[in-house]
């Protein structure tokens, strides 16, 4: 069965490389300058191709750090002496574009390997949905039309599946060091960094809380009332973290994420703000609707599972039973949404986003639509944590 597999994940890799290869043929005779954020990422690269890499040589307009660039010219100099072209050639758009191709390689590799790591392999089944399912993820729209241009997206995507990797397989020291790469394509992936760490407490934590429940004589003398097991998790997570011990092993694990944690507060300060360049049209502020906009995009385009007439049904059902509490989530989302709407300039000045229509003929049309759209977004984000509940 594995090496029926094996058999699977090659024919799947090899042919969406192969399609890859063309689309990316026909991309490159279609957009032979720089297109939309390349024209800043692309003379940026060239520059660094060339040996510039003093600040003086910076473009003020890049918000990112130069991950992407320092990997490019890793990845397309080494051409000049094995293969004996210029340096013309190998710094030309083609072949600077050609790395988020080899990027997206990568990233299915990835994302097979954490479908493998995460899912029971005890199913006969889950061998071609496994497969499969990496395939779905590896050509979603939102990536996969990014490998064809000369963006952040497909390498900052690689760094960011390689370290949750490491750390599933709890090699804490490579994940970290992997997170501060992906942090170098994107300053926001320190978050990621944040995730594994996380993951790591919880998982002990999970560990601890099962040896609790598993106890014949419990330590902790019984509660009762509505909110009994929740002053109980209380409780024991309150024991759990005055234990010196507890603590000395959580920090053993996640000191790496730690320091990564400090790196990014020291750059933050140093830098005096997150984000590079162009600071006046990246301002961080408290965005909640598009928390509504993530529930209703991951409906969209998970419908099979998270849309039914038998979920609408069960939804509907425990709004009339729990109404009040509905009706007081409704009033917050559209309060959310009223006073913490933000429309980003580059949004609407141009329409070669997709963005750009979604905003032009849903949004803006009428005032009252952002409102209108606050029940979808409360069914959206119930459908999936009612999906992900198991």
């Amino acid at each position: 069965m594995a090496q029926l597999e094996g058999y699977y994940f090659s024919a799947a890799l090899s042919c969406t490389f192969l399609v890859s290869c063309l689309l990316f043929s026909a991309f490159s005779r279609a957009l032979r300058e720089p297109y939309m954020d390349e024209i800043f990422h692309l003379p940026q690269a060239q520059r660094y191709c060339e040996g510039h890499f003093s600040l003086s040589q910076w473009d003020p307009m890049i918000t990112t750090l130069p991950g992407l660039y320092l990997v490019s010219v890793g990845v397309v100099k080494p051409a000049i002496w094995i293969f004996g072209w210029s340096e013309h050639v190998v710094c030309s758009i083609g072949m600077l574009r050609f790395v988020n191709l080899l990027f997206s390689v990568g990233n299915f590799y990835l994302l097979y390997l954490l479908f493998r790591k995460v899912q029971p392999r005890n199913k006969a089944a889950s061998s071609i949905q496994r497969v499969l399912s990496t395939l779905t993820l590896a050509v979603f729209p939102t990536l996969y039309f990014f490998n064809f241009l000369y963006y952040t997206e497909a390498g900052s995507m690689f760094f960011t599946l390689f370290a949750y990797l490491m750390c599933l397989y709890g090699n804490h020291k490579t994940s970290a060091f992997l997170g501060f790469c992906g942090f170098m394509f994107r300053q926001t992936n320190i978050i990621w960094a944040v995730f594994c760490a996380g993951n790591v407490i919880a998982q002990k934590l999970t560990e601890a809380w099962k040896t609790e429940l598993q106890k014949k004589e419990d330590r902790l003398p019984p509660i009762k009332g509505p909110f009994a097991t929740f002053r109980k998790i209380l409780q024991f997570l309150l024991a759990y973290s005055m234990s010196f011990k507890n603590l000395s092993v959580l920090f053993r694990l996640t000191w790496p994420y730690i320091l990564l944690g400090f790196l990014f507060c020291v750059f933050v300060i140093v830098n005096g703000g997150i984000v590079i360049g162009d600071r006046s049209s990246h301002e961080a502020c408290l965005h909640f609707p598009q928390l509504f906009y993530f529930f209703s995009f991951t409906l969209f385009f998970s419908f099979p599972h998270l849309l039914s007439p038998g979920k609408i049904k069960t939804f509907l059902s425990l709004v009339w039973k729990r109404r009040i509490l509905f009706f007081v989530v409704t009033l917050v989302s559209v309060f959310l949404v009223w006073k913490f709407t933000y429309v980003h300039k580059y949004l609407l000045a141009d329409n070669r986003h997709y963005t750009f229509y979604v905003w032009k003929r849903v949004f803006q049309r009428y005032e009252i639509v952002k409102y209108l759209l606050v029940p979808a977004y409360i069914f959206a984000g119930w459908s999936i944590a009612d999906s992900l509940k198991s």
